[in-house]
């Protein structure tokens, strides 16, 4: 049975989040910090999550037609690379630091442009692939 519009939307939110949760606590375990990161995951999930919500929808990054289309899998990739210095920012504003290392920018944006893109391709062979076989 085909999955609907609003279940590939919502299934795509949804995926899109579990992606960028999981790059969160990614990047507390790569520095060995996630047993003691506690309410601190929050402020890199909350800027990230929010710079994500900003810039994807601009870009396509939820146009259905467009995830339809495996050449289109650039849009949510660059949409992770714009938000990545911009969740970057947010993340500094929220803990009042100043100096933002471009070596975080650069490794929460790629990381996470990587990431996105790794699920968006999931997300196309299972739902839209699949879609495009049957008709």
């Amino acid at each position: 049975m085909l999955a609907t519009n609003r279940v590939k939307f919502w299934t795509l939110i949804a995926g899109d989040a579990l992606t960028l949760i999981l790059v969160t606590v990614f990047g507390f375990a790569t520095h060995g910090t996630l047993g003691s990161a506690g309410s601190r995951i929050v402020t890199t999930l909350a800027p990230l999550g929010l710079a994500w919500v900003m810039v994807a929808p601009f870009l396509g990054a939820y146009d259905l037609q467009r995830c339809a289309d495996p050449r289109q899998l650039w849009r949510p990739f660059y949409a992770m690379v714009l938000a990545g210095p911009l969740a970057a920012w947010l993340r500094g504003v929220l803990l009042g630091n100043a100096p933002i290392l471009p070596v975080f920018v650069v490794v929460l944006g790629g990381v996470s442009a990587l990431s996105i893109l790794a699920w968006r391709v999931i997300f196309w062979a299972v739902f839209m692939r699949r879609a495009a076989l049957n008709g």
